[in-house]
């Protein structure tokens, strides 16, 4: 079973992208991020088209999340998080699907800091880091899937000196992250490359495509339960290089079963 995160940066700019990259790896599940559309404009035809069911939580033009299953329609279990009612961001979306619980993610960006978008990304860790705990402690299967704007080490980036004073590097954000993982999750894509060096993200500027000038901040964190059944977990790079693609390239886990 193939379980895929990706931000899109935009579905209906990209969704020529999308369906490509759907028809040529055939995911089981497939998070988005980013989505930037109304739940009303949403492309749910040409994805079903495609073979995939699919649920989604749009905000024009904004945020947005979705989750994809090859054949099937995602069984909707949460939408948004709990200890904030005043917070409005489409950025949580949770699924179950083919005897997985799966969660869609667009954590905050964070800058600038200091101020109060850092101090709302720090407060959306610690909801994520309560709702994490609940679907831990059910013992299930479960993907903590999608863009968490967090660098989580210096082997993680191209250049620590040039993200130095970014949101998705500072100690704080770190120590959020570093707390999941202690809470019993498994970053998988860290899992199978452990010296690092393999990015996710390459800024559409100064060149940084071409330059392989990229971070990695798109993480699936497993349960034990998944993680039991971890095969593999990579990216799809080569996307990242076409034409009009996203600024994220498609990354992935391999479970048995």
């Amino acid at each position: 079973m193939r379980i895929a995160t990706f931000n899109i940066n935009g579905i209906k700019a990209r969704l020529p992208r999308l369906l490509e990259w759907l028809d040529e790896t055939r995911p089981d599940i497939a998070c988005l991020q980013e989505i930037k559309t109304s739940d009303e404009t949403f492309p749910a035809r040409d994805i079903e088209a495609a073979g995939y069911g699919v649920i989604w939580h749009g905000q024009k033009g904004f945020n947005g999340v979705a989750i994809l299953a090859r054949g099937e329609t995602p069984v909707e279990v949460r939408r948004g998080l709990e200890g904030e009612p005043e917070d409005e961001h489409s950025r949580y979306l949770e699924a179950d699907v083919k005897g997985v619980r799966v969660a869609s993610i667009y954590l905050p960006n964070g800058n600038p800091q200091p101020g109060p978008k850092f101090d709302y990304k720090l407060r959306w860790m610690k909801r994520l880091r309560a709702r994490a705990a609940e679907i831990w402690a059910e013992e299930v299967p479960a993907i903590l899937a999608g863009d968490y704007n967090v660098i989580p080490r210096d082997d993680d980036v191209y250049s620590v000196k040039a993200m130095a004073d970014d949101a998705l590097m500072q100690p704080e954000s770190r120590a959020a992250y570093r707390r999941l993982l202690a809470d019993g999750w498994t970053d998988a894509l860290c899992s199978r490359h452990p010296a690092g060096g393999v990015w996710t993200y390459w800024d559409y500027q100064m060149n940084a495509w071409p330059r392989d000038a990229g971070f990695r901040i798109d993480h699936l964190l497993l349960s034990p339960a998944a993680a039991d059944r971890l095969v593999d977990a990579q990216v799809d790079k080569a996307f990242r290089g076409r034409e009009k693609a996203s600024d994220h390239a498609p990354t992935w886990v391999e479970l048995r079963g």
